[in-house]
C-alpha cells in the first residue's frame, strides 16, 4: 500500500483554460453603463457637466480594458494557457462575433431597400428624395474603396509575413494597413464635413450617416485592433503557430472591407 502513488486531484486533466477571478470585466460594464448615462446627461441637461463626466467615463473605459487585454495577453504568451483547444473555442467566438455584426449591417442594408425600392409620396416617391443633393459616388467615396482594397491585401500580406517567420516584411505590411485604416478615416471625415446633406435630410440621410458612421467606427475599433497587434509583433509576441490576436484582427478588418464594399455599391452607387 505504500507503493502506491497518491494520485494529484487539483491537477488539471482538460485542455480548456479556466480562467482565474478578474475584476475587469465587472468594471469595464460599470464604465460602459457609466458611458451611456453621462452621454444622456450631455445630451438633455448640462453640457459642459456631461461633456467632462464623460470624459471621466471613456478614461476608467480605456484603463480597464487595457487591464484586461493585457491579462488575456499574458495568458495566451506568457502563460502559454491558450491550447488548441482553446484557441478552436476563441476562433469560434471570434466568428459568431462577427456574424452578429452581419446581422447588425444587414438591418441598415434591409431600411435602405425597403425606403429606396418603394419609396413614401412623403418624400417625392423618388429615390433619392426629391430635393436633395447626393454625394458623387466616383470621388472621395471611389477612392476610400480602393484604399480599403488595398488595406484587405496589405493585412493578408502580414498574416503570410508571420506564417513564413519574415519578421521585417510583416512590420511592413502591418504598417501600411493601418496607414490606409487611418487615411480612410480622415477621408470619411472629410466627406461628412463636405457632404450637402446632413442626419436630418430625409430618410436617406438618416440611413446614409447611420449605416457609414456605424462602418467608421468600425474601421476606428479594427485599425486600434491592428495597432495592438503591431505593437505585439514588435515586442515578438506571434510565432508561425501561434499569432490567433492577429488572425482574429485580419478577420475584422477583413469584414470591414466587405461591409464597405457592399455599402459602396448601395448606398453611394446604386442609391445615387
Amino acid at each position: 500500500m505504500e507503493n502506491i502513488k497518491k494520485i494529484d486531484f487539483r491537477r488539471q486533466q482538460h485542455p480548456f483554460h479556466l480562467v482565474t477571478p478578474s475584476p475587469w470585466p465587472i468594471a469595464t460594464s460599470f464604465s460602459i453603463l457609466a458611458l451611456a448615462t453621462n452621454f444622456v446627461v450631455y445630451l438633455h441637461y448640462s453640457r459642459e457637466t456631461g461633456f467632462y463626466q464623460m470624459l471621466i467615463s471613456l478614461f476608467f473605459l480605456f484603463f480597464c480594458l487595457y487591464r484586461w487585454f493585457s491579462d488575456i495577453i499574458t495568458e495566451a504568451t506568457f502563460e502559454g494557457n491558450h491550447t488548441l483547444k482553446v484557441r478552436q473555442g476563441l476562433r469560434y467566438g471570434m466568428f459568431l462575433f462577427i456574424v452578429s455584426e452581419v446581422m447588425f449591417f444587414f438591418s441598415f442594408f434591409w431600411a435602405f431597400f425597403h425606403f429606396s425600392l418603394n419609396p413614401s409620396i412623403y418624400i417625392g416617391a423618388v429615390w433619392p428624395p426629391y430635393g436633395l443633393q447626393v454625394l458623387n459616388p466616383w470621388g472621395l467615396p471611389f477612392l476610400n474603396t480602393l484604399i480599403l482594397l488595398y488595406s484587405g491585401i496589405s493585412v493578408t500580406w502580414a498574416h503570410r509575413c508571420i506564417k513564413a517567420g519574415l519578421y521585417n516584411k510583416t512590420t511592413i505590411s502591418l504598417a501600411i494597413t493601418i496607414a490606409a485604416g487611418l487615411l480612410f478615416t480622415a477621408l470619411q471625415l472629410k466627406e461628412y464635413i463636405e457632404a450637402p446633406f446632413s442626419i436630418n435630410d430625409s430618410v436617406y440621410g438618416s440611413i446614409f450617416y447611420l449605416a457609414t458612421g456605424f462602418h467608421g467606427f468600425h474601421a476606428i475599433i479594427g485599425t486600434i485592433f491592428l495597432i495592438v497587434c503591431l505593437l505585439r509583433h514588435l515586442n515578438y509576441h506571434f510565432t508561425r503557430e501561434h499569432h490567433l490576436g492577429f488572425e482574429a484582427a485580419s478577420w475584422y478588418w477583413h469584414f470591414v472591407d466587405i461591409v464597405w464594399i457592399f455599402l459602396y455599391l448601395t448606398v453611394y452607387l446604386w442609391g445615387s
